[in-house]
Parts: structure tokens; sequence; C-alpha cells
């Protein structure tokens, strides 16, 4: 039996945003991001690289995207996927060379397309020349206090400086040994020891990293994504702490408290940064990848003198549930607003499980981002890409930017039956398999229906192997079917942008017949999403874009379905 949300002018609009038209690109924008080492190769060594990317940009032009943002490609031993850099100012050899890079902006630039790129500024290689110097110079030198070294506790400075443990598992410390031989001082690692942190306190540190900002601005990046924004800055003495940085089990995480997170002097960090980017033009932008709660707190990150967006990591964790969405879109609109900066939405990336695996396994997981193994209950795959779709739509009509993960376009499982031979992240070696890490979540892209990696490589080489049933996920299989995942995402991202959507406003849509609906009116836009088991009538509106598209009952809104219908007249709100 069908219930109803009557005529849509009975509706009660309760406003929670609404701004005039902001003429900042990075306040409404969408933002799509690469994954080098996955996306494709085109030199056919199982590696992804950079003219890859350039290839395949036309058909992330299509998408109607004002972004890509890569993760790294900075030469690196490839010990966290990238994430140990090794020389900040230069291009990976598996993945280009610099003229590389320069082709790629052009080339972007060609389809007024930005690049952004990552910057990971809480820790290096091992295999970085300063830390190359620290280990062969002597405790308290200026070497050293570029990084976090301290002797250790205990009669010889047997035991690690304090208790802290890594993101990745075990220990956040190591020891050295000095020079002489002997075991000497405990460098600080939050995540592998092969990635020490650096020394925020320190001055040249300050100075060597707006060095690397000027180097890829002036080569024409429009920003940068900031890995671990909330980790650079310690507490003073370094002191003990009863949580686990990777949050664990324990509830509460990101912890408050947490002398590694969140100190107060992190801000004035990018303060000094966002003084650099201005004196470029183009609207260069910072983005934070700041596991910090509540919202209000994360909003921090984002004043007016600080970065332009962060990553909205409590939308990409919400559950299934329209009531916990409404909240969580509410309170993010409100904390934002409330420092005169925009929302981002984010269902997927590089660190978590792919929404569509997500979201098929049943209730949502409270922290979202380890993997899932063959031996594992696997996800019901029907239910998750239905849910995934509908979700998706949703996220696509919000206000604020978007960033979405390469694949999800094409609807993209993890592949949660990878052989663990192959697993390469970290936190699998660490924890001696208790935890399985990433690599699910970033395995090489299908392209074509046929080749032994789907059209990812010349030669169909893979670093990572694909799963079973890739092919018909493939961009040419979805390219030309209308009811595909991707034909989906190119529809709701052109009227996105037609409609305004980006900067547009927000008002929440009362007496939906049920609290498994959830409906708002951004423009001229209503969207609807129904996350129960009951089917409802829909009002009598023309219909722009549906998740569950060749229904037999236009009328109505299926359960895990998402719909935006057009409304008579644009609605206007008051604050």
């Amino acid at each position: 039996m069908s219930t109803t949300f009557g005529e849509l002018q009975s509706l009660h609009l309760t406003s929670v945003h609404d701004r005039d038209h902001e003429p900042e690109w990075w306040r409404s924008s969408v933002i799509y991001q690469v994954y080098p080492r996955s996306f494709r190769d085109l030199d056919g060594d199982g590696v992804g690289d950079l003219a890859g990317i350039t290839a395949e940009l036309p058909r992330l032009a299509e998408l109607d995207i004002d972004a890509i943002w890569l993760s790294p490609f900075y030469p690196s031993p490839q010990l966290d996927g990238g994430y140990d850099v090794s020389d900040y100012c230069d291009v990976d050899a598996a993945l280009g060379t610099l003229e590389d890079f320069d082709a790629l902006v052009a080339a972007a630039d060609a389809h007024s397309v930005k690049v952004i790129i990552d910057l990971v500024p809480n820790h290096c290689s091992r295999e970085h020349v300063l830390f190359r110097r620290a280990l062969a110079a002597a405790p308290g030198s200026p070497e050293r206090d570029a990084f976090v070294f301290r002797d250790g506790r205990g009669g010889s400075g047997e035991l690690p400086p304090n208790n802290w443990k890594s993101h990745f598992g075990g220990p956040a410390w190591t020891r050295v040994v000095e020079a002489d031989g002997s075991l000497g001082q405990w460098y600080l690692h939050l995540f592998d020891s092969s990635q020490p942190d650096f020394n925020w306190d320190d001055e040249l540190v300050r100075a060597e990293f707006e060095r690397i900002l000027r180097f890829w601005l002036d080569r024409g990046v429009a920003g940068f994504r900031v890995d671990v924004a909330h980790a650079l800055v310690k507490a003073q003495g370094l002191p003990d702490w009863g949580g686990r940085a990777d949050g664990g089990s324990v509830p509460g995480f990101p912890f408050t408290d947490a002398p590694m997170f969140g100190q107060p002097q992190i801000h004035d960090i990018y303060r000094r940064w966002r003084e650099v980017l201005a004196e470029y033009d183009g609207e260069r932008i910072l983005c934070a990848e700041a596991s910090v709660e509540p919202l209000t707190r994360l909003a921090d990150w984002v004043r007016p003198d600080q970065m332009h967006q962060t990553f909205n990591f409590s939308y990409l964790a919400a559950p299934w549930d329209a009531t916990e969405l409404r909240r969580i879109v509410t309170s993010s609109i409100e904390a934002f607003d409330a420092v005169g900066a925009p929302t981002t939405w984010v269902l997927s990336n590089h660190d978590v499980v792919r929404h569509t695996t997500r979201l098929g396994q049943g209730d949502a997981v409270a922290r979202p981002g380890d993997g899932i193994g063959a031996e594992d209950e696997q996800p019901d795959h029907t239910l998750g890409t239905r849910r995934a779709r509908a979700a998706s739509l949703l996220m696509l009509g919000l206000p604020g930017g978007v960033y979405l993960y390469q694949g999800e376009e094409l609807g993209l499982p993890d592949h949660t039956t990878l052989p663990h031979e192959f697993r390469q992240d970290p936190t699998y070696r660490r924890t001696a398999g208790e935890r399985l890490g990433r690599d699910g979540c970033r395995v090489p892209l299908p392209w074509t229906r046929t080749g032994p990696s789907c059209g990812y490589s010349a030669t169909g080489a893979s670093w990572l192997p694909q799963p079973e049933g890739w092919a018909e996920l493939s961009r040419e299989a979805q390219s030309q079917d209308p009811s595909s995942t991707l034909s989906l995402y190119r529809t709701a991202l052109s009227l996105r942008r037609s409609h305004g959507l980006g900067s547009g406003s927000l008002a929440w849509a009362e007496d939906l017949g049920g609290q498994d609906c959830l409906g708002f009116v951004n423009n001229d836009v209503l969207v609807l999403l129904n996350t129960g088991t009951t089917p409802v009538e829909l009002p009598d509106l023309p219909v722009l874009a549906r998740s569950r598209p060749g229904t037999s009952m236009p009328r109505v809104l299926s359960p895990e379905e998402c719909i935006w219908l057009q409304t008579a007249e644009p609605t206007t709100t008051t604050p």
C-alpha cells in the first residue's frame, strides 16, 4: 500500500541554507579524484601514469566536472600507495615526468578542467633526503629537528618515548641505529615506520613546504588537497594518551583530547598557506582531509583566513537512514554557513570501502575504511548498486561542493575477494592480516569489455587484479546504455549545473508520509529519497532524473530510490 506526499503546495518548507550566488568556483565545485596508479596505464607496465590520465581527459570532461584531484604521483618507494613521498617536486618515474605533468595541466585547461594535487605534509618517506640527513646527524642537531626524534624511556632508552600507536597498527615509534652503530633515539611515525613525521615546530619545515607550494602553483595547479590536515602539530611534551590514533574499536573517534590531533597552532600554518595562494590568480584552493568532530569544530579549518574546503566525513559515514541523513545534512550546512564556507559532500575515496559495496552490507559500519575479504560475508551487490545510485543522486542534488572518486560513476564495487597475496596496504602487513587495508577500493579501472585488464593497460598488465564481472561495468559497456550508472551521473551532473544546484539553497520538505522519506527543494528542483520498504506516491511534476529508470509505475517512488522533480516555479527561501 502506498503512502502519499500530498500536494506540493501543502509541503511545509524549513530553510536551513540560503545564499546568494557566489562567484568563487570552489563553492559549488564538482571535483573528481584520480588515483593515478589505477586510472589508466598507457605505457603498459601495469601501473597507471600521467599520460594515461591525459589521454582520458575527454571522458572526464564529459562528466561536466570542474577539476580533477590527483592522489600522489611523486617519487616514492610505494610502501603506502605513494603517500610515502621521497621528493615533493618531481614525478615518480613509473608515472611519468614533469613534462608529462605539464602536458596534463595544459590538456586539462583545454577542457576547462582544473588540476588539484595531493600534498602530504604530516610525513614523508624515510628515503627523503631530509630524513636521510637526519639519520646521519647527531641527536639534537638541526637536521634532526626537522622530524620528531626523542630519547627513549627506561634505563637505557629501550622503551618508546610515549604510548602512541600508529594509524596502521603497532607502535608509532621506531628506534634508530646511530652512526657509531649503537641503538639511539626514536622517531615518530603516526603511520608506517617508513613515514617519519615532520616537526612542524621547526621553521625550516615550514619554509620547505612554502617552497613546495610555490613550485606547483608556478606550474599551474589550482590548489591542494592536504593529507592528514588535522595532525601536523603535536601537543607539547608528547604526553601519553589512552586512545588509538586509528580509532580502533574505541568509541568517540576522532578524540577531541588526542595530543596528535587538532592542536590550535595548526591553524597558523594554514593561515600562512592561504596567504601564499592569494598571491596567485585564478582562485587557487586548499581542501583539508581533517578527521575532526563535531562538525562545528571541523568548521575551524575553513574559516575565511584558512582553507577553502574540507571533506565531510560525517556525511560519508552516514547510515542508510532518512532521519540520520537529514540530521547530518542540516548540521553540516549550519556549521559551515556559520563561518561562511561551503559544505562538501563525498561518498567514496581511496581510503574507504566504495559506497556501492558499503551500502550493500546492510547496516552501514560506523567507521568505514577497512576492506572486505573473501572469507567475510559478501555484500549484496544488487542492493548496494540500487542504494548507491540513490545515494549519489541525493548527494548531487545538495548545495555546496562534491567530490567524486574515480569509478563511482561506473557503480564500481570494492574487490571483496582479492587474494591476500596481492595486498599491498601497510595496514595488512602491520596488523598481520587482522586488518585487510584499502587495496579493494584501489583496483585499476575497467575501460573496455575485452582484454585481460579491461583496457586499463596497453599490455593487459595490472598492479592489482580486477574482480570477475568488471568488463560489464566498464566505461565502454555503459557509455551507450541510458539506464547505466554512468548515464545517471552524466545526466545528474549536467542538471546540477544547468539548475545551479551547487550554488543553490536547501529547504526541507515536511509531511512526506513516513520517517523513511527525505525531501528537500534546491532552487527549482525537488529531491526525494525513499530509504524504506514501502512505495510512496509522487507529486504530479515533471521528472528530471531518477535512480531507478524504466519503472512501470512512473508516479511512485520505489523503495531505495531517489528522484529529482521540476517544481512549478523556482523556490526562494529566507534565512
